[in-house]
């Protein structure tokens, strides 16, 4: 069944000119098809360019502005599919920007570093961010009935969401491309950006990430397990996090000495890519390790949630030195929610430092009777 992504309805509406849209978000989670999309459904008067394309970067370096306004025509949208590749694509879009009235102008690409820093300064104030992940539940919502959502849950917790993996039928084939996937196209970016040769480094790393989801995470030890220096675990922690594969998560704390706060706790953006890294596709069933997966699916799933829905909020999990704690805390203008998150439902109290220290503070166990709320806090209305 055809359906549009979430944020698809970002544009359903008269595009500002002079502004220039940028949707980033890792590689195959479908950002080229959205384009196309777009161009479909909303605006078949438009151009897309793919920045992949040396004939491309080549045009849009060696043509000015009156050859670009002639290429344009009478189209005021044009959209460049991964426009990283493109050297100094930042003031080329400002220039087009400047001199050609009511155009309007979406990029893409897989990495946040090299396009927030290409576009950083030429379009300050000119910029609208998205963030295009791995099919998220608020978009298999969409399509399918809370039947057929429950009857999926393992297997999205094994395989993830990113889209091709649920055009293959069989889990051997799911299986290959997500291997393929890990191991030719999710570090591409950051080889590229760091020049890095050797991806295996890469690997190690985020391995010994995926076997402590849920866990704090010294990046000194880190260092002393891979043979890799504290900086330059710092630096392809970053530059992986910048790319969408991980995700760190911070200590809460409001000058209490006795909570954690020194150590971060690391997600991954999509079950597949831990499963392949755990080298793991056991069925739940016969699985030790449920709970971890659970908690990795269900923080990156409410963060999609989050920024699909823009509901701006600060994250964070929640420990004592003692070891009373909370997965997952939300800060909303000041309003603090502790969310705890289990696989089976279970009544539970909020911890007793966490009552005494934030009084007016919510809690919340979330579990697979009431996970569907908290991640499907809207309806998606744009199916097809």
């Amino acid at each position: 069944m055809k359906f549009h992504r979430y944020i698809f309805r970002n544009f359903q509406d008269q595009l500002i000119t002079g502004k220039a849209y940028l949707i980033l978000g890792p590689r195959r989670s479908g950002k080229s098809v959205l384009l196309q999309d777009i161009k479909r459904d909303l605006f078949p008067e438009s151009i897309l360019l793919n920045g992949e394309d040396p004939n491309v970067s080549n045009l849009l370096l060696q043509s000015s502005i009156g050859q670009i306004r002639q290429l344009l025509g009478t189209k005021k949208l044009l959209m460049i599919d991964e426009a990283q590749k493109i050297q100094g694509i930042g003031n080329i879009v400002k220039l087009m920007l400047d001199e050609i009235g009511n155009l309007s102008v979406i990029l893409t690409g897989s990495s946040a570093f090299d396009l927030q820093n290409r576009f950083g300064e030429p379009l300050t104030g000119r910029k609208k961010t998205y963030y295009l992940y791995p099919m998220s539940q608020l978009e298999f919502s969409a399509t399918e009935s809370i039947l057929e959502t429950n009857e999926m849950l393992e297997e999205r917790m094994v395989f993830g969401g990113y889209p091709e993996v649920w055009q293959y039928p069989d889990r051997i084939s799911r299986i290959e491309y997500l291997n393929e996937l890990a191991n030719d196209y999710l570090y591409k970016d950051v080889l590229i950006l760091d020049n890095i040769r050797n991806a295996g480094k890469l690997q190690a790393l985020l391995r010994l990430l995926a076997f402590q989801i849920g866990k704090e995470v010294s990046n000194d030890e880190l260092g002393r397990q891979i043979q890799m220096s504290r900086n330059t675990v710092d630096k392809y922690l970053d530059l992986l996090s910048k790319v969408f594969v991980i995700f760190k998560i911070s200590g809460f704390s409001r000058n209490l000495r006795k909570e954690v706060t020194k150590n971060s706790r690391w997600y991954f953006y999509d079950n597949g890519i831990l499963n392949t890294l755990l080298t793991n596709f056991t069925p739940l069933v016969n699985r030790s390790d449920v709970g971890s997966l659970w908690e990795n699916y269900l923080i990156s799933e409410r963060l999609k949630s989050q920024s699909y829905q823009h509901q701006y909020s600060q994250n964070y999990f929640w420990r004592t030195y003692d070891r009373q704690e909370i997965d997952w805390v939300e800060d909303i203008n000041g309003q603090l929610t502790g969310y705890e998150i289990k696989w089976q439902e279970k009544k539970m109290s909020p911890p007793s430092a966490w009552r005494k220290a934030y009084p007016g503070a919510e809690y919340k166990v979330i579990h697979r009777q009431n996970y569907l709320d908290w991640l499907c806090v809207q309806a998606v209305q744009e199916t097809v």
